[in-house]
């Protein structure tokens, strides 16, 4: 039986991802990966929401996604599981690249103006570099398949089962005090020079959700305390926007900042909370969204970055025109793309990891949602 809360969250989230896509295209904090700044302003005092979702955008997800791996081992066999995920996750990451998202490989590098420096270069070699260009947000799936397998390797070593943490009482005081490994973690397994693959950080936030936030008494305890939990990263929140503003967010040393990760665990443990509260519940709105959560995902950053280019770019239009096209086009190919690719064959399981049911099953179905 799934859970509504969780999938509320994911999707939900999932339009902040939209939106953080937006305005990164155009920060004017110095990020460095979309077009940038687009206006005379200085400085650009919407890109707070920048900052204001940075911290806790990936991690909740990767929260939401251990919860969901306990969840999902208990239906499956650890060889299903590993399928499952490879197919839904690594699949698209890989495979995928080479079938569609080379396009936004292109895209991307049409951005930096990576093409005014390949003269000379074989057509291949180009494609090569285009595909591995268009990795952008299916580092997520790739980072997520890894601690996927890291956890079916430490359940094999424990015999079938991770360690989960039991308590009579006080599972809100131990959430609020897991922000110390949860900020040690993001000290290490950083890769150099691409900061999104942050093995420790991420790894943490999973395996807790797996050991810890999958428990009924530990959900419980973020109900009851969501109050205080959203006041924290309320706080919280609003002293990293006042103290890191104008500072590259997304790297080191800023992301590596007891303030970061605090922000970012109990802006986490909120929402995990609140919606658990609130919205542990289905409707046909929340059902449609569910199902086309996973296309916006994989498809909204190509229609940001394809505004930018031919728009934004050349200066054909405004920017304010530039945010709201790209608002649009974002949404808009995410959910088209996204309802278009599953009905054609191949190109389905190549980039979105979508497998048909065995013979009198019925209908095609994603598999995992991670």
């Amino acid at each position: 039986m799934r859970k509504a809360y969780l999938d509320n969250v994911r999707w939900g989230v999932q339009i902040f991802v939209v939106l953080y896509h937006v305005f990164y295209m155009y920060n004017g904090v110095g990020v460095l990966g979309g077009l940038g700044r687009i206006t005379s302003y200085e400085p650009q005092w919407w890109d707070l929401f920048l900052y204001a979702v940075y911290p806790w955008l990936m991690p909740v997800l990767f929260l939401v996604s251990g919860i969901s791996a306990k969840y999902d081992l208990e239906r499956h066999t650890d060889g299903e599981f590993a399928r499952r995920r490879t197919v839904r996750l690594l699949v698209p990451s890989t495979v995928g690249l080479f079938v569609f998202q080379f396009l936004q490989g292109a895209v991307s590098m049409g951005l930096s103006g990576a093409f005014d420096t390949m003269e000379g270069i074989p057509g291949v070699v180009r494609y090569l570099i285009m595909a591995l260009s268009g990795i952008g947000v299916l580092w997520y799936l790739q980072v997520l398949w890894v601690l996927s397998m890291l956890l079916l390797l430490i359940r094999k070593i424990v015999r079938g089962r991770v360690p989960e943490i039991r308590l009579k009482k006080g599972y809100a005081l131990l959430c609020a005090a897991l922000v110390v490994p949860v900020w040690a973690a993001g000290l290490i397994l950083n890769t150099p020079v691409i900061a999104v693959y942050r093995f420790g950080l991420y790894g943490a936030v999973f395996f807790l959700g797996y050991a810890v936030l999958s428990r009924d008494d530990a959900l419980d305890a973020l109900k009851k305390w969501f109050p205080v939990f959203l006041a924290a990263a309320l706080v919280l929140g609003a002293a990293f926007c006042f103290l890191y503003f104008g500072e590259n967010y997304a790297d080191a040393p800023v992301n590596r900042t007891p303030l970061f990760a605090g922000y970012g665990w109990f802006a986490s443990l909120a929402i995990l909370g609140g919606a658990a509260r609130y919205a542990d519940r289905e409707t046909a709105f929340t059902r449609r969204m569910v199902r086309s959560s996973f296309g916006l995902y994989l498809f909204h950053y190509l229609g940001i970055s394809a505004v930018a280019l031919f728009l934004a770019k050349p200066g054909l239009v405004s920017p304010a025109a530039a945010y709201i096209l790209s608002t649009l086009a974002g949404f808009g190919a995410g959910w088209l793309l996204g309802a278009l690719i599953p009905r054609i064959p191949v190109l389905r399981w190549c980039v979105m990891g979508i497998e048909k049911r065995k013979s009198g099953e019925g209908k095609e179905k994603a598999h995992v949602r991670g």
